[in-house]
């Protein structure tokens, strides 16, 4: 049943700090712990975690707001499950930071937490319609720590980066004997040949898959194949075909083989010829595949936004999304820019792996102004004149960069292109006649803008003008990224796309809390004497 903790609310019979030296009790009223008490603890609101429990009947849940933030402070001290609990039991600050200021509650057992994920997890697998619950914590506390540190969000900042999650990485028959070693195990032995049977068998895998001559792989991946299609017709006649092993059997032929229908076989695909969305693990079927750079991943990626003011006194990150790794980063930064846009976002900085031309259209439409440190592709010579200086004025090209009129000018409105003509005598008299991007003919010079084109031409200018600026802006963002997988984000010790979204809405949500908490101790600084009883505070205004 679900119940809410507002007992740490009402002030403790047994506070073990009623009776510290006065000395100790000044380092407390300026510690961690209760900072994180009063701006993260008192701030998570449990009605959100409310639909996890009845509402009516059976045992009171364990406190949300206890069970969340020790969610939060495992990955802002990058703890175990063990080293957390240990906290909890015996650390008086960490205990504080919960509210607790004696050693008399009950304790919390691990199988607790454990539920708590599993409830979490089961919960957004099955409403995902109602959004991500962890998502939902990391934008209250951050609205919360922006209005207290009074930071500016007006400009921000974006970036990916690659998140990897707990698995191996496979060659193709070692995953397809995962694969069907998988499924063996779930099905009754009985209905089992003998062929399938064997797979399980101590040593099998070994013999199979290592004990033999490297030039034999595309054969044994073919033999793989054939006993995975034996496995579905077996798995089919005895009705357990819509098993989820089964099911990723079915899965793993249809993308590593085709069926041919004349022989009535599978047949192995060419490398080459496969897709980045093919199946990766056989315990993290949402994992995909992704070539950046000289690099391959495995795995998830994560989109941040983070503020950017040179003024504010520390960082946050405003937003993050989470998704399968071959998805573009265009389209991760595209499908947030409303959300964005709602932190109070005005500029956007990123590089030029996020140019395109829906997604700059689409940032204007919402009130965003992207701003770009490079751009993809090759770079236009450097003596050419540049489309972006021809002088437009409506849906007309009026002159050309050097200030000559154009003869004729006009706009087709079905591709938006804008087509001018220049006297070719007074063109040919230009100092830059050979460098224009004009066509010469035999009685005028024709230039033919169309709007990608010409976007790319004005960003490129703008590039040009600021990208000292700019890139000083998004630079920063890079170490926002490295601490964040310092904390654990390219080991997430967790598998699926959900509990990868759920690790890194936590992830995130610590680092703001660590940024929040740099500036209360430049705050300490500036005001050493000031009263910062955080408790008495707290108890005085609820």
């Amino acid at each position: 049943m679900f119940v809410e903790n507002t007992g740490h609310f009402q002030p403790e019979l047994f506070d073990v700090t009623s009776t510290w030296h006065p000395r100790y009790s000044k380092e407390f009223e300026k510690s961690w712990a209760l900072v994180f008490y009063r701006e993260v603890f008192c701030q998570i609101d449990e009605e959100v975690f409310k639909d996890l429990y009845s509402q009516d009947n059976g045992r009171p849940n364990a406190p949300i707001n206890v069970l969340v933030s020790l969610e939060l402070l495992k990955h802002l001290f990058n703890y175990s499950d063990l080293q957390l609990l240990e906290q909890y039991q015996f650390n008086v600050l960490f205990r504080a930071s919960l509210g607790i200021r004696d050693f008399n509650s009950p304790p919390i057992a691990i199988r607790t937490i454990y539920n708590f994920r599993a409830r979490l997890t089961s919960y957004m697998e099955e409403n995902p319609e109602k959004g991500d619950l962890i998502a939902i914590v990391f934008r209250d506390l951050t609205e919360h720590f922006i209005a207290v540190a009074e930071i500016n969000t007006s400009e921000q900042r974006a970036d990916s980066t690659q998140i990897m999650p707990n698995i191996k990485r496979n060659g193709r028959l070692s995953l397809g004997f995962e694969v069907l070693h998988k499924a063996v195990r779930s099905l009754p032995e009985e209905i089992l040949p003998e062929e399938l049977r064997v797979i399980i068998k101590p040593g099998f895998k070994n013999d199979f898959i290592y004990r033999s001559a490297a030039n034999a792989t595309k054969s044994k991946l073919q033999s793989v194949i054939d006993l995975c299609g034996k496995l579905v017709e077996v798995a089919e006649e005895n009705n357990f075909a819509e098993l989820e092993s089964v099911l990723l059997v079915k899965r793993f032929l249809e993308e590593q083989a085709s069926f041919d229908n004349e022989a009535g076989v599978w047949v192995v695909k060419d490398g080459k010829k496969l897709d980045s969305n093919c199946l990766q693990s056989a315990h993290d079927p949402d994992a995909t595949f992704r070539r950046k750079g000289n690099e391959e991943y495995v795995g998830y990626v994560a989109n941040l936004s983070e503020t950017c003011d040179e003024d504010n006194p520390v960082q946050m990150i405003t937003d993050y999304s989470v998704d399968k790794n071959n998805v573009h980063d265009t389209t991760l930064l595209n499908e947030r820019l409303e959300e964005i846009k709602e932190t109070g976002a005005e500029e956007i900085y990123v590089d030029g792996g996020y140019y395109n031309e829906e997604m700059i259209n689409n940032a204007k439409e919402v009130g965003i102004d992207l701003h770009f440190t490079n751009m993809t592709g090759a770079d236009p010579h450097p003596e050419k004149l540049s489309l972006a200086d021809f002088i437009i004025e409506g849906d007309k090209i009026t002159a050309c960069p050097q200030g000559l009129a154009s003869s004729l000018s006009y706009c087709n409105p079905k591709n938006g292109t804008i087509t001018a003509h220049f006297d070719i005598e007074q063109c040919s008299k230009c100092p830059h006649y050979d460098n224009c991007p004009t066509r010469k003919g035999a009685n005028s010079a024709v230039v033919v803008i169309t709007s990608k084109a010409l976007l790319a031409a004005q960003t490129r200018k703008s590039i040009e003008e600021d990208q000292k600026a700019n890139t000083s802006k998004r630079a920063a963002i890079e170490g926002t990224n490295s601490a964040l997988k310092r904390c654990g984000a390219n080991d997430i010790r967790v598998r699926t796309l959900i509990k990868t979204r759920m690790v890194v809405g936590l992830k995130v949500t610590s680092r703001n809390i660590r940024q929040l908490w740099r500036y209360f101790i430049n705050d300490f600084r500036r005001n050493p004497k000031g009263d910062r009883s955080v408790q008495n505070e707290l108890l005085a205004s609820a």
